[in-house]
């Protein structure tokens, strides 16, 4: 894979993306960013004044978000003003770390604010609803589909408001996979794959 490469990854609830985004940083040896990081970046650092220095305290100090359920409006999801700040943060910070070297970036519209990159491929992760009913309930702390779809729903009205486009559409991404349909391993070495063909 090209030095500089940026994969961003977007997901469905319950359907591994998260865990599949940290397999992929592993197998290319690179660092993951989740909205975790990002936010809190844009939050402490403000738009346009983020150092090496200062992401390196901050991959040092934030611990990277776990596998459990995390309800999307914990990270800034009302729509206004304030938020709306939030996110032109945010999208600085993305920048940021995607000019600095290859690396992963879990959610935030990354892949739309990346858009003009042609090193970023963009991945969107799905599954099917019995498989996301499963891994709710032995992942996700019991959670039901119609609780990680309602988390959707909200993960949606984010996207399209700040986007403009429709969330989960596949021709707004480089690549589409479901991992109820394989092993998220080897659903890593797939995008790899994809990755590196299309770079050739």
């Amino acid at each position: 894979m090209k030095q500089g490469t940026v994969i961003t990854v977007s997901r469905k609830y319950g359907c591994g993306g998260r865990e599949l985004a940290e397999i992929l940083a592993k197998k290319l040896n690179v660092k993951l960013y989740d909205r975790q990081i990002v936010h809190i970046a844009a939050a402490k650092l403000g738009i346009n004044d983020l150092s090496e220095e200062d992401l390196l305290e901050l991959e040092r100090e934030v611990k990277p978000l776990a596998m459990t359920f995390v309800p999307f409006h914990s990270f800034g999801s009302h729509m206004g003003e304030s938020s709306r700040g939030m996110f032109i943060s945010e999208g600085s910070v993305i920048r940021k770390l995607a000019a600095e070297g290859s690396c992963v970036i879990l959610g935030r519209c990354a892949d739309y604010i990346l858009e003009n990159d042609p090193k970023m491929f963009s991945v969107f992760v799905t599954a099917d609803d019995e498989y996301r009913k499963q891994r709710g309930l032995s992942v996700y702390e019991g959670k039901t589909l119609k609780d990680l779809d309602a988390e959707d729903a909200k993960r949606a009205r984010y996207y399209n408001y700040y986007t403009g486009r429709q969330w989960g559409v596949g021709s707004n991404y480089d690549l589409v996979v479901n991992t109820s349909k394989g092993d998220l391993d080897k659903v890593a070495d797939a995008i790899i794959a994809y990755i590196e063909a299309v770079q050739k």
